[in-house]
Formats: structure tokens, C-alpha cells, sequence
């Protein structure tokens, strides 16, 4: 079959939920991937950072086969040998107590909803049902009904309402509007370190500290939603360390977690926060399963083996400045923004949208994806090497040009 042959298939039994590149692809490899007509792509976008190990790493996909040779699914009514140590080294690496395993990115933040109000209710005395959490505007947290309740971008609501109540949104990195939406009610502050889905939106240089300061003196959990920004992709193990000197109360994690090759993710908190959960309170038959747990291990491993934090700084440096170099006198480029390996070109409004270019850039055999009309994320996986990336920005050199 050829490109226009999968692409009608496609068209014709799938839902129309997405608008993907006109790019079929059939095998992948460290950061580069091939489409079924044989065309090879340096993959800059990484599933939206779900493969900062990279296509198809060794260890994560040896360790994906030897476990699916012994049992791949148990539920939670039964243990399993794989799921308390993945927990361990998890909890090890973040420096966090506990941690409840669950697959989805949106799932995580769903379990981090559930036992930040539980808590509220049990711990900090709110009423009954009259909990409050605070999120940002620009706000990309998921895709289910809750957390599109919270969203502020229209097309995530129109249509799926009635909506969750119990939420409030303030501009992203205003501290004054924070401070002025925090009532006795407020059980968290929800937040991305950096808004991806936003345009690479970084807050301002200490908003982040000072308002998990506001969050302790208030007894408000400060939950760092870090799907995305986590697990090396901003040159710092969590984003949020970039601005804050403690551990958020909560953090959310996922995408990465799962190495590119399985659904993994997961809530972190104190023992004292998560004791709110009792057995039959929340779960998931496939969260924990000994599969997703030997792959998280691995996708563990692999970060800390071959330094993709350290990595990930030092390139995202070097990708910046070249970038910001090279484009300097581009026409259509308004800024360049980003941290580490998690970048966004933000196109001019009078150059059109950033799909054009996004699409340009694939027939020179580089895939990035825009978002939020204007701008082009860029986050190849944190395996690249220098010789890549120098290849990334003449190609985005001869299309901004």
C-alpha cells in the first residue's frame, strides 16, 4: 500500500479527532523514523515527548519482550514481582515517598484531582463537596471530562458539557491572581512547570517559588503537572526544579515514563497526602501491571544510564542559540522560547499559520507539529547528537527563509 492508500483507509474508519501530518510511518529507530514509501525523517517532536529515550531503545524494548514472555497483566487483586520495584526506583529518582501507577497521562492528573480534594476533605477541613482547585489559563492537562471542564481553550469544551465544578483559572505566571483566588476552600494549585501544548509558555523567573511559598503558608498542595516537561526534557530531571528549592507536594508523570513503547504513568505525594486513599477508593485494572512496571524500569534506567538530563542542557543550549542565531533575520519568526530540548518557534501572524511551515519541513524530511496556530514545537528525543541537530536548523533555516 502505498502513502495515499493508508491515509484514505484512515480517513474512511476513523474518527476524525486528530489532523496529523500527511505521513504514514512504519519503523523508527533512536531519532529517526521511516514513512512506508521508504522516506527517512529526523523525528523532532517525540510523541510529544513520550520518547525522550528515543525510537525503540535497546534496553527498554528487550526488557518490554523478556516480560511479556512471563506475564504481562495481573490486575491489583493480585501482586505482582515487577510493580514495587519500578515504585521504588521511581520513588527513588524523585525524591518523592509513594506513588499510585496508573497508564495515561490524563488518568494521573484524574488521580491527582481525586485525592487532592480527598485530602482537602479529610485533612484540611474544607465542607463537604465545596473543595477548589486552582489552574492556569492556557491549561493542558488531558482530554477527559473533568479536565476539560478546567480548560480555557474553547474548542476542548464546546459541545461535552454540562462540566465538573470546583475550579478556578488565573493567568499563567500572575502571583497576584493566584493569591487573590485562594480562599479556605482551596485544596491545589495545578500547574505545567512549562505550558507545551500553550506555545512553550515559560513562566515568569521566580513565579514558580513564590507560588509554592503562597501554597505552603495557605495549606494548598502545589501539584506540578510534569507529562511532558519531566523525566530529562527541559535539562533538569523535573522542570520545576529550574525555579523551586523544594519538591512540589504533588507530581504528575507519564509519557516518557513508558519509554516510547507502553502506556505508563503515575502520581507522586508524601505518604501523609496519599494515606487519603483507601483500598476500593480509586485504581485501574491495568495500572502497576508487571509489563508497564518492567518497562518503566527500564525507561528509568536508560535516563540515568546515559545522562539525558545533562544531555538534554547541553543541547537545548546549543539548539537555542543557533537557532536564535540563524533565524535572527527570518521574516516570519516573532521569538524563540524554550528550556533544554523542549523548544517553540512562534511564527508571525502575517506569515500565516505554522502548519505550512510544520509541513514544509516534512518534505525536507524533518517532522515537527504546531500548536496553538503559531508555533512550532521542537523536541526531538534526548538522544540526538549535535550532527542532527545542526541538520535540524538548516533545514528550518531554508523554510523560514
Amino acid at each position: 500500500m502505498r502513502t495515499s492508500e493508508f491515509l484514505s483507509e484512515v480517513d474512511r474508519y476513523s474518527a476524525h479527532n486528530y489532523k496529523p501530518l500527511p505521513v504514514v510511518l512504519e519503523k523508527g529507530e533512536g531519532v529517526w523514523v521511516w514513512d512506508v514509501e521508504g522516506r527517512k525523517y529526523l523525528d523532532c517532536l517525540s510523541a510529544y515527548s513520550a520518547l525522550n529515550q528515543g525510537h525503540r531503545h535497546p534496553k527498554i524494548v528487550a526488557a518490554l519482550k523478556a516480560q511479556a514472555d512471563k506475564i504481562t497483566l495481573t490486575s491489583r487483586a493480585f501482586h505482582n514481582d515487577q510493580m514495587g520495584a519500578f515504585l521504588r526506583k521511581l520513588c527513588d529518582l524523585s525524591g518523592m515517598e509513594v506513588a499510585l501507577p496508573m497508564n495515561t497521562g490524563s488518568e494521573a492528573v484524574e488521580t491527582a484531582l481525586k485525592v487532592a480534594r480527598k485530602w482537602g476533605y479529610q485533612v484540611k477541613g474544607v465542607a463537604h463537596d465545596q473543595a477548589e482547585i486552582i489552574v492556569c489559563e492556557n491549561n493542558f492537562h488531558g482530554r477527559t471530562t473533568t479536565i476539560v471542564s478546567f480548560s480555557t481553550e474553547h474548542q476542548y469544551r464546546d459541545g461535552f458539557g454540562p462540566f465538573t465544578p470546583g475550579f478556578k483559572a488565573v493567568p499563567y505566571g500572575d502571583l497576584q491572581a493566584l493569591e487573590a483566588a485562594i480562599t479556605p476552600n482551596t485544596v491545589g494549585f495545578l500547574f505545567e512547570p512549562i505550558q507545551g501544548e500553550a506555545g512553550v509558555l515559560i513562566p515568569p523567573p521566580g513565579f514558580l517559588a513564590a507560588a509554592q511559598a503562597l501554597c505552603e503558608k495557605n495549606r494548598v498542595l502545589f501539584m506540578a503537572d510534569e507529562i511532558q516537561t519531566g523525566l530529562g526534557r527541559t535539562g533538569k530531571l523535573f522542570a520545576v526544579a529550574h525555579d523551586c528549592p523544594k519538591k512540589p507536594d504533588m507530581l504528575i508523570l507519564g509519557k516518557a515514563l513508558g519509554g516510547g513503547v507502553f502506556p505508563v504513568s503515575a502520581m507522586l505525594c508524601s505518604k501523609q497526602i496519599m494515606s487519603v486513599i483507601k483500598p476500593g477508593d480509586h485504581g485501574s485494572t491495568f495500572g502497576g501491571n508487571p509489563l508497564a512496571a518492567a518497562v518503566g524500569i527500564a525507561a528509568l534506567e536508560v535516563i540515568v544510564d546515559e545522562k539525558l538530563v545533562a544531555r538534554s542542557a547541553e543541547l537545548g543550549v546549543y539548539l537555542i542559540k543557533k537557532l536564535r542565531e540563524t533565524l535572527s533575520s527570518s521574516p516570519h519568526v516573532q521569538e524563540i522560547r524554550g528550556r533544554g530540548l523542549m523548544i517553540g518557534v512562534e511564527i508571525k501572524t502575517s506569515s500565516g499559520k505554522a502548519r505550512a511551515f510544520c509541513e514544509k519541513l516534512a518534505d525536507l524530511g524533518v517532522l515537527v507539529k504546531e500548536t496553538h496556530d503559531q508555533v512550532i514545537r521542537i523536541t526531538p528525543p534526548l538522544v540526538v547528537e549535535r550532527e542532527e541537530l545542526d541538520g535540524l536548523v538548516a533545514q528550518i533555516e531554508k523554510v523560514l527563509f
